[in-house]
């Protein structure tokens, strides 16, 4: 039985426009949301992990005075000041081209979820929000489960939040959640891919217990973002073997007049767990170009030759 919320087909992630990897221009930033927006697209995920805030507050000032939208954010970091280093030569060391003039503190507590969300909205702007995904609990699982949930659920049955989930780059942590509490949606990064699909047990028991998929990271973090597969895959320089895969599936993709990106948006979207892709971008043209991507249809044969060839292992 499904339960929660309604879920559109695409959404837009937060994590590039809060200077993840490198700096993105304020009015970049604004006319990507606009870009998305007019796309049709109305999911929204951020997080205070992104950008140190600044993906929250770039995001909200987008946002404000628009309706019809859903806006997820994340908990389980407190953004507290870093001692001694606000306005020096400092850079914050996880990713984000931003000044380390906040740190991160991690508080899966009931009190601390809730604080994480009021200044969340503090940044945001707004009065509410629509998903709050309990985020990267991979060293506090049991505390996230006995705390962290309740906390959120306590908030739900408020009416303060309509949807409560987990957010993580591995599918076993989230499948206790999905197996131990009554989460609503779930946002698996990198587990569902063309290259990929470790996470089908996740998926399943999603689907006998009507939980819904936000599948992130469907470009493995760069590899299957272009055309001819090359960068990053999970972060780090893509190995061998994955990017040599990789190709060959590119190679299967252009006989059927498919690019790499639209398979790779559309592949997860074909498991019944799956409601939405969260694919963020740093630009409008990247946004134009994705849109554009995903509204193509992919023919069946192209799933059927990635299985005959031994590229695909499942049915999805």
């Amino acid at each position: 039985m499904e339960r929660g919320i309604d879920l559109p087909r695409h959404g837009f992630g937060g994590a590039p426009i809060g200077n993840l990897y490198d700096a993105v221009a304020g009015e970049t930033a604004r006319a990507t949301i606009d870009a998305a927006w007019e796309s049709g697209v109305r999911l929204y995920d951020t997080a205070p992990h992104y950008g140190l805030g600044l993906s929250e507050q770039r995001m909200g000032a987008a946002l404000v005075g628009r309706s019809g939208y859903l806006l997820s954010t994340k908990v389980g970091r407190l953004l507290r000041t870093s001692g001694g280093r606000a306005g020096g030569p400092d850079r914050d060391g996880q990713g984000f081209d931003v000044p380390a003039e906040l740190e991160r503190v991690w508080d899966f507590s009931r009190d601390g979820v809730r604080t994480s969300l009021a200044e969340s909205l503090a940044r945001l702007g707004l009065p509410a929000v629509d998903i709050a995904l309990i985020h990267d609990p991979d060293d506090h699982v049991d505390q996230a489960l006995a705390e962290a949930y309740p906390a959120l659920a306590e908030l739900r049955a408020e009416g303060r939040i309509r949807a409560v989930g987990v957010g993580m780059n591995q599918w076993q942590a989230p499948l206790r959640f999905v197996q131990e509490t009554d989460v609503d949606v779930v946002m698996l990064a990198g587990r569902y891919t063309l290259l990929d699909q470790s996470g089908l047990p996740l998926l399943e028991e999603c689907v006998l217990r009507g939980v819904k998929v936000l599948a992130a990271g469907v470009f493995n973090s760069g590899i299957l973002a272009t055309d001819e597969p090359s960068g990053t895959y999970d972060y780090v320089p893509a190995p061998a073997e994955l990017l040599d895969k990789a190709k060959r599936i590119a190679h299967v993709c252009h006989r059927h007049g498919v690019s790499l990106p639209q398979a790779a948006m559309a592949f997860p979207l074909r498991h019944p767990a799956v409601a939405t892709i969260v694919v963020g971008a740093r630009a409008p043209e990247e946004v134009v170009r994705n849109a554009e991507l995903w509204s193509r249809p992919v023919p069946e044969e192209l799933w059927e030759d990635l299985r005959a060839e031994g590229l695909l292992t499942i049915d999805g």
